[in-house]
């Protein structure tokens, strides 16, 4: 009897414990609100990965901008399928990649200002999309908004001079520029580098200490490519916005960013 009372005690204080520690790990966490806000952004799409994107997305109803190609959008039946797709989920906004994605050759492709222009008109025209239009340059981490200004602090002094022009210019053809605050990077292959625990920590430290060309909101890139079945990428996306949500992170959708 002695036994049976003393191991009920035990539990009610191993219980007791638990809960402790779970109120001290919530307290931890960072504290959910309008001013921790992840915008989930992809690029390059549609691709290999883009069907196994829209599934999480679905499954985890979290918004996202999907900036797509026009040239692959065009690539195959298959691709076009998947942008019908993307363009009938409530929370997913389809953005402007380009349409040739500067095919790789980004100092060219910025040095011939209306050529740039006429490229995004393209992709416009391929993906079906209306000015204004939420768009990201290929190459360049950019920002034109009716709120704020950002250039690509990479690029250097006569790089950048060549290239400013055609910001401004291709902001004032009917699209809205974005940039991004930290990247999930991969490799050559698409393979992405950081595990998803290292990502969030990341995150974590730059919602601590760092600074975004908007207070209390990131924007995430991410790449297609890096979602392909050969990298699990279905489960590693579902793991990067389970974490998220656990640490009490707010999704944004585009829209509301500016």
């Amino acid at each position: 009897m002695a036994a049976c009372r003393d191991r009920k005690r035990i539990q009610r204080l191993m219980t007791f414990f638990r809960l402790v520690l779970a109120a001290m790990l919530m307290s931890a966490l960072p504290a959910h609100g309008a001013d921790r806000t992840i915008y989930l952004t992809f690029d390059d799409g549609p691709l290999n990965g883009t069907s196994n994107i829209l599934d999480v997305l679905a499954a985890e109803q979290v918004p996202a901008t999907l900036f797509m190609v026009g040239m692959h959008a065009e690539a195959s039946v298959s691709n076009k399928a998947l942008v019908r797709r993307a363009k009938a989920m409530p929370l997913v906004t389809i953005g402007n990649h380009s349409y040739s994605h500067a095919y790789n050759h980004y100092r060219h492709f910025y040095s011939d200002t209306e050529g740039v222009v006429a490229d995004m008109l393209m992709a416009n025209a391929v993906l079906g999309l209306k000015p204004a239009v939420h768009a990201r340059l290929p190459g360049r981490d950019v920002f034109r908004l009716p709120s704020m200004s950002k250039d690509d602090n990479s690029l250097g002094p006569a790089q950048a001079g060549r290239e400013d022009p055609d910001y401004e210019f291709v902001a004032a053809s009917g699209f809205y520029l974005y940039g991004w605050d930290h990247e999930w990077v991969h490799k050559d292959n698409g393979e992405p580098v950081q595990s998803v625990d290292h990502l969030v920590s990341e995150i974590d430290h730059l919602f601590g200490y760092g600074r975004f060309a908007k207070p209390g909101k990131l924007i995430l890139l991410m790449h297609d490519e890096m979602f392909q079945d050969s990298f699990d990428g279905k489960t590693q996306l579902t793991n990067l916005i389970t974490a998220l949500k656990l640490r009490r992170y707010a999704f944004g959708t585009i829209q509301s960013y500016d």
